[in-house]
């Protein structure tokens, strides 16, 4: 009886012990949830359905036809009918069920990347005055972000990585869910989804064929088809690219001229090559910033020359538009065209002579580098031939930065001055320098203002100028009032360089400063030229005699008629003028 009684309670606890339930994954409760909500609410899930298809539908079309420039940009550009997605409509119908999901998968996620491409491509073009280069350009990301902090801090640029990284992200996802979508969607309606398909693909034929617009846009569209084998050909040319600069590299025209017959026109003279930021054609001719700047180079000017000084100035084209600097140096240092950074590393690692390094080979000049925008190591040095480089921690700044600016252009100067240029080299030997300023940088605000040459001090009198200046963020938020600051920031720089040249300037100082590039192309318009201005300025008249035959124009602002040369001539130029005798150097 007892063993039957333990039987029975066995069974009776069994039964009333809870049933342990199956694991379920979360989109098996995912769907089990959707398929109870439209059983729930009919009309309000078929709204939702035909909702969600009509958005898929709309971000495959703007993503197949999305233009890579901000220029023009507007509602035809999106009206258009995409060669792509009637020739993509018609192989997924042609496919069975998981082949047809994968590639419409493969596809959306192919479509995502193009269109942060093309994104890229916008935003290049919109600051650069090009387009973004998938071998070169990642590496300027890193520019870009410090940058950013530099220009709006710390806590702003995180959160815009952030930003920008979940953008990616849901750039690569949802045209990727879009397209299984609508690839579901053929394959439910497959007649009908056969005749739409012909039927587009007939007027795209016919529109094509007519070459019909709406607002001046083409109605047929192949644009990510185009950008595509774009994209391909910009690998191709860029890799081939790389070897033919390598071999245009070892050719130079100066390669072998001995020290001895280099520069023999300027043996003597304390060489002063300078280089202000974003200094551009823009500056002097634009009717929003050439009031402002040219009446600066005009007072300048006048200034000068009741010191007994005088210039003549001209255009160069830049090797590069709204930023990389450092390719502008380069180009015009080397007399090679470096318009990227492939070609920048070639030079580099080269023995191909730089201006600069002349002036060393000669034996006769000490030559000496300020750089206040250098703050890590600067391997340049040795190809620039710089025996000595002060970089952004070695002049003594104690004052605030101004943005990216690490200093103001005038405590730089004052720091030449005092490190530099008042001491004589040894050996009765003269001084080439190579100053890059940096005050007339983006996003310009805040804009430093000059002071007493004798109160600069350690720098800590900027303070109060730093912090009664613009705040960036409203600068770079504002096109006119970029515009604007920019072209203050360009009087400041030349003021500052020329009332140095004033102060401390003697018979044997010459004086060649240029601009690196244009400033961004929505400051300087989508259409203007790669130029900048270039002045020899000297108190010796033989210094500015022996350049009386290019044509350039007296003072410190070019005529717009003026001689116009590629920036890569001139090295060569200019060694010519001055008494070198080329002796070149073969691949």
């Amino acid at each position: 009886m007892s063993s039957l009684q333990s039987a029975e309670e066995a069974v009776a606890a069994e039964v009333a012990a809870p049933v342990p339930r199956p694991f379920r994954r979360p989109w098996t409760l995912w769907s089990a949830w959707r398929r109870r909500w439209r059983e729930e609410h009919p009309a309000a899930a078929g709204a939702l359905s035909v909702t969600v298809t009509v958005l898929a539908a709309a971000l495959v079309v703007a993503a197949l036809v999305m233009p890579d420039k901000v220029v023009g940009l507007g509602p035809a550009k999106f009206l258009r009918i995409p060669a792509e997605a009637i020739v993509g409509a018609a192989v997924l119908l042609a496919l069975p069920r998981r082949p047809r999901v994968v590639l419409a998968a493969v596809s959306g996620v192919a479509l995502g990347a193009m269109t942060v491409l093309n994104a890229l491509d916008m935003g290049f073009n919109q600051y650069l005055g090009r387009g973004f280069n998938v071998i070169l350009d990642w590496e300027l990301f890193g520019d870009a972000e410090s940058y950013l902090e530099d220009s709006l801090g710390r806590t702003t640029t995180l959160a815009a990585v952030a930003g920008v990284i979940v953008a990616v992200v849901l750039l690569l996802v949802l045209p990727a869910l879009a397209m299984v979508r609508l690839s579901n969607l053929l394959a439910r309606h497959t007649a009908a989804a056969t005749r739409g398909t012909l039927v587009a693909g007939v007027v795209w034929i016919t529109c094509s064929s007519l070459g019909l617009e709406v607002a001046g846009v083409p109605v047929a569209a192949d644009r990510t088809a185009t950008a595509l084998k774009a994209q391909v050909r910009q690998v191709s040319a860029t890799l081939r690219d790389e070897a033919e600069f390598r071999k245009v590299a070892r050719v130079d025209a100066f390669g072998n001229t001995p020290g001895s017959q280099l520069v023999p026109g300027l043996r003597g003279k304390d060489v002063i090559f300078t280089f202000i930021e974003s200094y551009g054609r823009s500056a002097i001719e634009d009717p929003v910033m050439a009031p402002g700047v040219d009446a600066t180079l005009d007072t300048r000017t006048k200034a000068l020359a009741r010191a007994g000084f005088h210039a003549k100035s001209g255009w160069l084209t830049s090797a590069t538009y709204g930023g990389s600097s450092w390719l502008g140096h380069s180009t015009t240092m080397s007399g090679l065209w470096i318009s990227n950074q492939q070609r920048y590393r070639t030079v580099m690692a080269s023995d191909h002579l730089s201006l600069t390094e002349a002036f060393k080979k000669t034996g006769a000049f000490d030559t000496v580098g300020v750089m206040p925008g250098v703050q890590k190591g600067w391997p340049e040095q040795k190809w620039y031939g710089l025996d000595k480089v002060y970089n952004a921690f070695q002049l003594g700044y104690r004052g605030p930065k101004f943005s990216w600016s690490t200093m103001p252009d005038q405590y730089a100067l004052q720091q030449y001055q005092e490190r530099v240029h008042s001491k004589r080299p040894a050996g009765g030997r003269s001084r080439m320098s190579l100053l890059i300023l940096t005050s007339s940088h983006q996003p310009w605000a805040p804009i430093p203002k000059m002071v007493g040459w004798d109160r600069l001090g350690d720098g800590s009198v900027f303070k109060g100028v730093e912090a009664a200046g613009n705040d960036p963020a409203d600068v770079i938020a504002d096109t006119t009032r970029s515009r604007e600051e920019y072209g203050k920031s360009v009087q400041y720089s030349v003021t500052a360089l020329t009332q140095w040249l004033e102060r401390y300037g003697t018979r044997d100082t010459v004086l060649v400063f240029l601009g690196d590039h244009q400033p961004i192309a929505r400051v300087s318009g989508n259409h203007a030229s790669r130029d900048v201005p270039v002045s020899i300025v000297a108190k010796d008249p033989k210094v500015l005699d022996k350049v009386a035959g290019w044509g350039w124009t007296d003072g410190l602002r070019p005529a717009h008629d003026a001689p116009v040369w590629k920036m890569s001539s001139f090295r060569d130029r200019f060694l010519r003028a001055y008494g070198s005798t080329p002796h070149p150097k073969k691949d």
